[in-house]
Order: structure tokens, then sequence, then C-alpha cells
């Protein structure tokens, strides 16, 4: 059975959100896709949807993630676009991905992984280490902000949202003395010098999912599906089922201060995990190796004994 095929007349659309990042993302995925299949460009329609978490009001306000609302904030509008047809697959940051999908959607496409790395970002100071007590640190993750006080608890958190030009405009005017950022947002951005070093998971584990991309598409479109097969990567894949079944495990949303990370060694997948108090005042970590076949088993294991462990009120959720 030939594939149907799109062409510059019935063109496959590709949903995104509206940041540089999130463009360059969707590229990315348009790239492949006419590498795959040998394909033109105008074959492929980029589709710009403005999601609530992109409101330049909420942004410039710096009110916390969790006080408008949870990782829906970047998916929803996207997802509704999808069910109406009006667009044939989005590409998502997977860390800003729910855990569960909308019925009649899936997520089975991950692009290569990117670098997982936290970046410190600094216009004064070269590493984390380097910041001298009471300097300002400026984040709108709350995993990063009790990571950070849970090993620093002399610096000074601000809220600190936006895309990653924005983020960079409140370190010059003065807002924070350094920020963090994803490693692999500026690599796909082409601007890595702007870390002033890379902060490696031994100091600091990355969010959830953290430098993946995932292509979402509409569970009965055959036709998408197939398109897409080429597309996966097998290790992004497996590496994801541990860390998202982690992440379920622990019911995570924006309002919960959890970190991941899994990597393949050989025919095993070994996975690291923690928990902590918002205020970073406390921090639980686990970790486990399976056979990659049990990456899904070992993430809801690893999330079940961090669950057990958690004294009564350690999040307002438990």
């Amino acid at each position: 059975m030939s594939m149907d095929y799109p062409t510059p007349d019935t063109p496959l659309k590709i949903g995104t959100r509206g940041s540089p990042l999130a463009v360059a993302q969707a590229h990315e995925t348009r790239a492949r896709l006419m590498a795959a299949h040998d394909l033109p460009e105008a074959a492929f329609e980029v589709v710009v949807i403005k999601t609530t978490g992109d409101d330049r009001s909420l942004i410039d306000a710096d009110r916390p993630l969790k006080e408008i609302g949870n990782k829906g904030l970047f998916t929803k509008e996207i997802e509704e676009a999808m069910l109406a047809g009006g667009i044939d697959i989005a590409v998502h940051s997977m860390k800003d991905m729910p855990t569960e999908q909308p019925e009649g959607l899936v997520l089975d496409c991950y692009l290569p992984r990117e670098d997982t790395r936290d970046a410190f970002v600094s216009r004064h100071v070269a590493t984390l280490g380097d910041l001298a007590p009471g300097q300002v640190v400026g984040t709108s993750s709350l995993r990063r902000r009790a990571q950070l006080l849970n090993r620093r608890p002399d610096l000074k958190v601000v809220e600190f949202r936006g895309n990653v030009q924005t983020r960079l405009k409140k370190l010059d005017a003065g807002v924070a003395d350094c920020t963090f950022l994803a490693m692999a947002g500026l690599n796909r951005l082409g601007m890595a010098e702007v870390a002033s070093s890379a902060i490696g998971p031994d100091d600091m584990l990355p969010a959830i999912a953290q430098g993946a991309i995932g292509i979402e598409r509409r569970a009965a479109d055959d036709r998408v599906a197939a398109l897409l097969a080429p597309l996966n990567d097998t290790p992004t894949t497996q590496r994801l089922h541990a860390e998202r079944a982690f992440l379920a495990g622990l019911d995570g949303s924006c309002e919960t201060p959890i970190a991941g990370l899994a990597l393949i060694e050989g025919e095993t997948i070994w996975l690291r995990g923690e928990i902590l108090r918002p205020d970073g005042s406390e921090q639980l970590y686990e970790e486990g190796r399976a056979p990659l076949a049990e990456a899904a088993d070992l993430g809801r294991d690893l999330a079940a004994k961090l669950r057990a462990r958690a004294p009564e009120g350690f999040f307002s959720w438990l």
C-alpha cells in the first residue's frame, strides 16, 4: 500500500507554540520529515497557536505558574486545534507535557534527545558555586528553586518567567544576578555561548524529559502515524518511558518539585529521581536499574519508594 504523502496543495499542518524555541523545534521536525520522505518544504505548514502560557500579561506579571494553572497551560489550545482538525501534528517540549493525553490523542514519536543539563547563566560569575551569599537568582521553576535552596539556602530566589530571550533581557536589566535555562533550548537556538557553565546531573538533576521533543497526533490517524514512524528515536523513547512513569507515579504537576533522569547502560536502564519540599528544606532521592523492557516499571517502582518515604505533608497533594 502506497503512503498518502502531503503535498504543497495539501500540506501536513504542524502545530506549535510561538516562542522562538518552539518554532525552532517545529522547524527541526519539518526538516526531519522532509529528509525521511524526500518531500519539499512546501509540503509542510508550520501553524503557530497561542496558548494560555504564552499570554504576555501573565509573563510580564511574573506570577508563578502554579497560580495560573498546570502543565496544560502550554498544550491545551494546541491539542484542541488538533482534535478539531486544524492541525495534523503538534510539536512539544516534553518537559511541558502532562503524563496523560486527552482522549483521541497519542504521543508515540520522540526525536533524538538533546543535552539534558541545566545551564547556569550570569553576567557576573562563571558557576553556581561562585555565587556569594545573598546574591539573587531568578527562576520560575519550582524544581530549580527547591534544588538551589536545598544546596544554597543563603541565596535569594525571585520569580523569573518568560522565554529564553525575555529572561536574558531581565538578566541584563539587573533583576537578578543569574538564572537557569535548559542547555537543550540554547543548543537548538544556536545560543550555547549564552551559558556561563553547564550543571551536571550530580549537582542538579534535570526536569523529567528535559531536552526531549515529542510529536503528538490523533490516535486514529494511521497516515500520520506512518509518516512519523521513521522519526522516532528508540533510546529516547525508552528513557522517557522510565522518567514519565516516575512522574506519573508521583502525580507530578507544575506544583511539584520533582527531578529525574534515565540513562541507558547496555541493556539496562538507570533511573535517578528526587522530590523536594518547595522551600528546599528537605530532599528525598532514589535510584535503580532494570532491563530496558522494564523501564516504565522501574519508574513506577522508584515513585512508590519515594511516596512511601515522604513524611505527611511533604507535598500539599500527598
